[in-house]
């Protein structure tokens, strides 16, 4: 299935859906340069030749071993005209053909699909390379001199060129492609872990922390740009943006409001942080974004609570759980995921995990709290008070709107609601 967020998306300021050829007339006309995922190429692909790489299966590989991308024939690199092609001439099967026989492993996912002008005049040619967790990808070819000897290289995209992997390269791929394989789950529970360590140390007080982390399917490999300190404030600030236009955002702000106080995102292992746990006011609020598209969120959800502002004596002793706090994280952690995936250009479905915890190591009661009416809370009489709430989870693509991300949110706090006995949202 082609990607429907793309570096054409982002430069015309397209929201995601089908790739045009009005889109690439116009990405041509501006002139936009070609990067690691944006190749433009003058002629159709030609067949393999007598002791060289195939051209196409280099390009393609090189793209899926990096962040995926598009190789768009019809335009010319060195100027960005759109010279166009003939799509009679377009052998799409036989183009296919070639990937799958000069392109190990086998890469799935790969589309090519012919744009036609609406006065059918012109016509592009595109190949939309998605990023593949097998990589690394090898072309083979055959010597010149010896058809019977197979040779293998591993190209991938640095910036708008194709270069070779060297032999550590090559081996951090292999290493990256079998460690994702075999400790998916090891790696999300650390996050998890590390997460909960980095806040639960550096709490004011005893407190109940909603901790949740967002990983694409089909991660970035390290191959791939990194993101960038200004890129990584702009995706913050651009999810807050989103959520600010959202019906009742106001009322019931996240903690990604809390995080308008943090503009300087500091680097980490192969991530920017941002947080808010030494500012000694406001809500603590801890985030990462990492350079595969992984988001990890997390946010104290006792914060606003005092007892005392709860006149019954009966009132139990734990930890006060916020219902609207847990609502509005679950909102903004989508939102977040979703933002940054539109940023690099993932085109795979981001899984999302969620729980809450209180990081003590004794047992703690988490008690509910909801609101009745603006401004008046109440702690339910029915509510159960779990000691500990099982992680829950759910999905969503980078392409999804707005509606469909509440949807996805709403799942989350409806299944971490319902283990408090609270049989519907708040």
């Amino acid at each position: 299935m082609a990607r429907s967020w793309t570096r054409l998306h982002e430069h015309l300021g397209m929201p995601p859906g089908p790739l045009t050829f009005d889109m690439v007339a116009r990405a041509a006309a501006d002139r936009l340069a070609e990067s690691d995922d944006l190749d433009w190429k003058e002629q159709l692909p030609q067949p393999p030749r007598e002791g060289r790489w195939n051209e196409l299966a280099k390009d393609v590989a090189a793209m899926a071993n990096t962040r995926g991308g598009l190789v768009i024939f019809g335009v010319r690199d060195t100027t960005c005209e759109l010279v166009g092609i003939d799509p009679d001439e377009v052998k799409a099967d036989q183009y296919a053909q070639w990937v799958r026989n000069h392109v190990q492993p086998y890469l799935s996912g790969l589309t090519l699909t012919t744009l036609t002008s609406p006065d059918g005049t012109r016509s592009v040619l595109v190949a939309d390379v998605p990023a593949s967790p097998m990589a690394p990808h090898l072309v083979y070819g055959t010597a010149a001199r010896d058809k019977d000897q197979q040779a293998a290289v591993a190209p991938y995209r640095d910036h708008d060129h194709t270069a070779w992997m060297a032999e550590h390269q090559l081996e951090r791929a292999y290493r990256d492609r079998f460690t994702r394989a075999a400790h998916t789950n090891d790696a999300l529970q650390q996050l998890i872990d590390h997460a909960r360590q980095t806040v639960t140390l550096q709490q004011r007080e005893a407190s109940a922390w909603f901790i949740a982390v967002a990983r694409p399917e089909r991660p970035l490999p390290r191959a791939a740009a990194r993101t960038t300190h200004p890129g990584a404030g702009l995706v913050v600030a651009q999810a807050r943006d989103r959520i600010a236009h959202q019906p009742g955002s106001r009322l019931n702000p996240g903690p990604l409001t809390s995080l308008e106080t943090v503009t300087n995102p500091r680097p980490g292992l192969r991530r920017w942080v941002l947080h808010t746990l030494s500012l000694g006011s406001g809500r603590e609020v801890y985030a990462e974004l990492h350079d595969d598209g992984t988001v990890v969120l997390a946010a104290n959800l006792t914060w606003r609570s005092s007892r005392d502002r709860f006149y019954a004596d009966d009132l139990p002793y734990g930890l006060l759980v916020y219902q609207d706090t847990l609502d509005a994280c679950c909102r903004d952690l989508c939102v977040l995921a979703s933002q940054l995936a539109r940023h690099l250009r993932l085109d795979s479905t981001l899984l999302l995990h969620a729980t809450i915890t209180t990081g003590t190591h004794k047992a703690v009661p988490l008690i509910p709290v909801v609101v009745d009416h603006p401004g008046f809370t109440s702690v339910p009489n029915d509510a159960r008070y779990p000691h500990t709430v099982q992680p829950v989870t759910a999905s969503l693509l980078p392409a999804d709107e707005d509606e469909t991300l509440k949807e996805s949110a709403q799942g989350l706090f409806t299944d971490l609601t319902n283990q408090f006995g609270l049989d519907s949202p708040i």
